[in-house]
């Protein structure tokens, strides 16, 4: 008689463990990128900055089961990422403390798992923004 309650829950919890993990995965992406794109000004706006943002958010995110080794790029779903410059003389001035700094966004979209009506969508989005200022002006 309860049991199918506990498959419902059990699912449920399935659900739940995996949109955590995936979110923690996200966080992590974005932290790792933003460390090497605070670097410096030069790093922040060299032309392979976002390349290389890119490859170090994947890194991160290799863990989860919808972006493998043959995801090379961020630039559609299953993940997507921006950097920019912000702070004095940039186009956005607006950093947390007026100083340059590296905004680093990740967005990642999760598999289609099962979903439970008015509770949990087939799949979920997760997007992380990590702003940190630049250790070196230079």
């Amino acid at each position: 008689m309860l049991l199918p309650w506990f498959i419902f829950l059990f699912v449920g919890v399935f659900d739940w463990g995996y949109y955590a993990h995936a979110l923690i995965s996200t966080e992590a992406a974005a932290r790792e990128a933003t460390l090497y794109a605070s670097t410096s000004k030069a790093v922040a706006t060299a032309g392979t900055a976002s390349a290389t943002v890119c490859t170090l958010a994947l890194e991160e995110l290799r863990i989860v089961p919808n972006v493998g080794s043959s995801i090379t790029t961020c630039s559609a779903s299953p993940v997507v990422t921006t950097l920019a410059l912000i702070g004095p003389g940039q186009a956005n001035t607006n950093s947390a403390d007026s100083q340059l700094a590296a905004l680093v966004s990740v967005q990642y979209t999760t598999l289609s798992l099962i979903p439970i009506p008015l509770l949990l969508k087939g799949s979920a989005t997760f997007y992380r923004v990590v702003e940190m200022r630049l250790r070196s002006d230079s």
